[in-house]
């Protein structure tokens, strides 16, 4: 959807990492969370498609769900935070929820939720369509496993075709091919029936 290659302001950055409420979160003199809206409005125009007459019209402070720290338990590079907000145009208002992921100051990944319609990254041109979220996990388990795609379909009873389909995303994952695959892989079938949503 969007190109991450923002760079944040000090401000932005400043709005962004004020969590009132949260341990921590808080410090001094409350920075100017209003910047935010005309930085969701840009982000929101880089699509196409969007409607310009709708506008942010008000932000709350974010909700942080994943903080970058140096934590010997596991080095977390991304802080990730939610923002609360509304998006209107005439007399027609929409709740936001505006999820932004930042690496230092380089954004890295932006999504909104406007209404009940949830506006993700593309993986893939316009013209083509969007694969399913199972093949990469597919491909990560298969990998991790050294089990090749010739294989994989040997273990399963299916052809290449349809093995590589399931690892682009071409293909979506239903139950049957969930029981071959857990048995090929050695996993459990409510384990594969979970990762691949079918449960």
């Amino acid at each position: 959807m969007l190109s991450p290659s923002h760079t944040l302001t000090p401000a932005l950055l400043d709005a962004l990492t004020y969590w009132p409420g949260v341990v921590g979160g808080t410090r001094g003199e409350p920075p100017d969370i209003s910047v935010l809206a005309p930085f969701f409005d840009e982000l929101l125009a880089e699509l196409p498609w969007w409607n310009r007459a709708w506008r942010v019209t008000s932000v709350e402070p974010a909700h942080p769900r994943e903080v970058a720290h140096n934590d010997v338990r596991g080095l977390v590079r991304c802080t990730e935070v939610c923002v609360p907000g509304t998006v209107s145009a005439e007399s027609s208002a929409l709740p936001l929820f505006a999820r932004v992921r930042f690496e230092g100051d380089r954004l890295v990944a932006f999504q909104a939720k406007i209404g009940g319609i949830l506006l993700t990254p593309a993986s893939t041109p316009a013209d083509q369509p969007e694969p399913h979220p199972f093949g990469a996990v597919l491909t990560t388990l298969m990998d991790t496993r050294g089990i090749g795609i010739k294989e994989m379909a040997m273990h399963s009873g299916r052809a290449m075709t349809t093995i590589h389909g399931l690892r682009t995303g071409w293909l979506n994952p239903n139950p049957v091919f969930v029981r071959e695959i857990a048995a090929a892989l050695g996993m459990a079938e409510a384990d594969i029936a979970a990762i691949a949503g079918l449960t």
